[in-house]
């Protein structure tokens, strides 16, 4: 997973030297991970970036994929610079979420996540 982080924190450097914001699809299970890793890597921010996934796979009955990458496409346009975690009708700054396994969704925290 490092690696793959390290990777993904290249190509999002390459791509804010364009001043355009980003949208990653990433794992529900990691994507607060992916999200912090590029907090800490990249520093002040003028574009926001965007991660998002799904928690019903794109191909099963009832995908949240489509749904959570449209909106994901409309929120990097209206968001301020920074990072943040787009599911289901809402956005997260990535500090302040994670995923409620229970509830089937992204939840609001009052901790920081480290």
């Amino acid at each position: 997973m490092d690696a793959d982080r390290v990777l993904i924190l290249g190509m999002v450097r390459a791509i804010l030297k364009e001043d355009s914001p980003i949208v990653i699809t990433d794992g529900t299970d990691i994507m607060v991970e992916t999200g912090l890793y590029l907090q800490r890597g990249l520093g002040e921010l003028h574009m926001p970036i965007v991660l998002t996934g799904a928690m019903t796979p794109l191909g099963f009955e009832n995908s949240d994929g489509l749904q959570n990458l449209t909106e994901s496409l409309m929120a990097v346009q209206l968001l301020r610079p920074g990072v943040y975690v787009v599911m289901h009708n809402r956005a997260y700054p990535v500090h302040r979420v994670r995923k409620g396994h229970s509830l089937g969704r992204f939840v609001w925290t009052d901790e920081h996540v480290k």
